[in-house]
């Protein structure tokens, strides 16, 4: 399957997108034509009564599927697939976890302080998350900020979103993002894999996938997408 061989009018055809090309961006991203909303039935995507299809089906499609979701690709949401997030991590990580990332100097004091609250409370939603690490007026700055950067990095992933519930029991507003570390949401089928290859050969792999999923798309954009 071909980013050309989609067209999502339905929860089950964006679920087997997900799964059959391995990488689907939710916006328009470096590659034209590589996105969820230039693939899906307007219906879906826009909304007059309040019942966003798309945006509510991220957080089942998360789950139904253990794929990875997050801003993987210039700071936009993208779904990764279970079969392709070890290797995206490894090479987003250059090989390395997070304390040893540190310790050679290559993450701040601030990213470890946000990654380890992750690490130690996840999943956990982003105001719980904020409580904890006080950040709010007067407090702590940086959370969008550090938790992008986990995320672009392979360190953190979104697990699921909540919604707010009315008097009626009934479910309204944007979802609240909760946030994980890969190896607590994805368990074993990702720490065994995630440093199985070599960056280099991660990295080999992810380009001769995506040519593969994208074969019209421009070489040097393919690249842009999958830079560190």
């Amino acid at each position: 399957m071909t980013i050309d061989d989609i067209y999502i009018t339905s929860y089950d055809e964006l679920k087997e997108a997900v799964q059959e090309l391995g990488f689907l961006p939710l916006f328009p991203c470096s590659v034209p034509g590589f996105s969820i909303e230039e693939h899906v039935d307007p219906m879906l995507w826009y909304s007059s009564d309040g019942d966003w299809k798309i945006w509510d089906w991220k957080g089942p499609l998360i789950n139904d599927l253990q794929c990875a979701y997050g801003k993987f690709f210039g700071k936009k949401a993208v779904y990764i697939s279970k079969e392709w997030f070890p290797d995206f991590a490894n090479y987003r990580r250059d090989g390395y976890d997070f304390d040893a990332r540190y310790e050679d100097g290559l993450a701040s004091f601030r990213d470890k302080a946000l990654y380890e609250l992750v690490d130690t409370h996840g999943p956990i939603l982003s105001k719980g998350l904020k409580a904890l690490g006080n950040y709010r007026k007067g407090g702590n700055k940086g959370f969008d900020t550090s938790i992008t950067r986990l995320q672009a990095q392979g360190y953190v992933i979104i697990s699921d979103f909540a919604y707010m519930i009315d008097k009626n029991g009934n479910e309204y507003g944007w979802g609240v993002a909760e946030y994980a570390t890969p190896e607590q949401f994805l368990g074993e089928s990702f720490t065994e894999e995630v440093y199985a290859r070599t960056p280099e050969d991660s990295y080999e792999r992810l380009l001769d996938h995506m040519r593969k999923i994208l074969p019209y798309a421009d070489e040097k954009d393919i690249r842009k997408l999958l830079k560190r």
